[in-house]
């Protein structure tokens, strides 16, 4: 297959990683070439997990991994069961009868009877497919790729899922925080981001405004921003009342970005309890734009990710990347990409979101100072070409594995 210029290379990332680590990566991706990958998700668009397969699947085969990505489907009943199972994973309540085990295990088997896997290696990203690996003959290892903040799961559903964890031949899961009593071996894989997708290139101040100008977003004011999904446990409610305080001492205008992935229900439900709030200093927004999603970030003075739960949260990566502070919640894997008071702030209740927005839309240069630190940190730590590496690290340790001890394959 000839390589599309279009196309994200490798190469591409030489100038932020240097000629060394990229030819690093080069050499371990030769050994492994034409090894065949596949990984299986619930959703092609809407959240961080499917933005980072859409990126990561086609860096590996620019490397001459064959990857590929599995999107399972299933009926409205199947995806409110998961989003509850995955809302009690992060630490959230749950009536599993067996009513609920039965229909989900059900529409799982009907993707494994259409969905053919004699790969090298197959990676389940959370919680929905999970239960796959029960039915096929492993020709390689199979990984499951948790990416929820599994720091408090509940009890019963844990002790349901466990059986099914425990088939895998390893976890990953995003931090060590996360880490359970299994007898599969557990890696920590924080994720990345891509900087050449139109979500996080270099925007000039044109198109900036030009994206805004299209969803009439004013700009007389300082902007104050979330991008997430429309989930309760990204605490939209929150940072509304934060900045409803916040505005008792700053002009500013809030603007509200979110989506609705096929895969969460609750999505639309949260996104129209919000609806009241709108004003004209507060705007709210379901839209799947990621130039818009870029302008915003760019132009932002800060942004928030005010979570209650978080896996990891590409968004503030995204941001940080643009140089923009970020005010996060303090949890999860927000805790392992803000340093607060350095590269941004971590707070814990409204109040302290209202008080960090006022500092920061007064303050420039702490803007830019803060700024500058955020760009460097995801520059060092959470680049794709990182995350490409660790795979490809996993794939070679696997393949030792399996050639020495077929046994393990079955």
């Amino acid at each position: 297959m000839e390589p599309n210029d279009r196309l994200t290379q490798l190469r591409d990332y030489e100038p932020l990683i240097g000629a060394e680590a990229t030819e690093r990566i080069y050499r371990k991706a030769e050994k492994l070439r034409d090894f065949h990958v596949a990984h299986i998700n619930s959703t092609y668009y809407g959240g961080g997990v499917a933005s980072l397969l859409s990126s990561v699947t086609l860096l590996m085969n620019s490397v001459g991994i064959k990857a590929g990505w599995r999107v399972i489907q299933g009926s409205p009943d199947f995806f409110s069961i998961t989003k509850k199972m995955h809302n009690a994973l992060q630490g959230g309540t749950i009536n599993l009868s067996e009513r609920k085990k039965q229909l989900y295990e059900d529409i799982v088997y009907e993707n494994v009877v259409r969905t053919h896997l004699d790969h090298d290696m197959v990676i389940v990203h959370d919680p929905q497919p999970l239960p796959m690996v029960r039915h096929y003959q492993k020709r390689g290892p199979w990984v499951w790729r948790c990416h929820v903040d599994l720091s408090r799961p509940e009890a019963s559903l844990w002790r349901y899922f466990s059986d099914y964890v425990e088939r895998y031949d390893a976890v990953i899961l995003s931090i060590e925080d996360y880490k359970q009593d299994l007898r599969t071996p557990q890696l920590f894989f924080m994720p990345a981001i891509d900087p050449f997708t139109i979500k996080n290139r270099d925007f000039s101040d044109r198109e900036v405004d030009e994206r805004l100008a299209h969803y009439d977003i004013p700009t007389d004011l300082p902007l104050v921003v979330q991008v997430s999904r429309f989930d309760r446990w990204k605490d939209p409610q929150g940072v509304i009342e934060a900045f409803k305080q916040a505005q008792e001492e700053v002009d500013a205008t809030l603007v509200l970005l979110g989506n609705v992935a096929t895969d969460d229900p609750e999505g639309t439900e949260v996104y129209e309890s919000l609806l009241g709030c709108r004003s004209e200093r507060i705007i709210i927004l379901s839209r799947e734009d990621t130039a818009l999603v870029n302008a915003l970030q760019r132009r932002a003075a800060v942004v928030l990710q005010k979570s209650l739960r978080e896996g990891f949260g590409l968004t503030v990566a995204e941001a940080m990347w643009k140089g923009t502070p970020v005010i996060g919640g303090n949890v999860g894997g927000i805790r392992h990409q803000i340093a607060d008071g350095v590269n941004g702030f971590l707070v814990s209740s409204v109040e302290e979101a209202a008080q960090r927005i006022v500092q920061l839309v007064t303050d420039e240069e702490l803007r830019r100072r803060m700024g500058a630190k955020a760009r460097e940190s995801v520059k060092e730590r959470f680049l794709l070409s990182r995350l490409l590496e660790q795979y490809l690290d996993l794939m070679t340790s696997f393949e030792t594995v399996y050639c020495l001890h077929p046994e393990r394959m079955g």
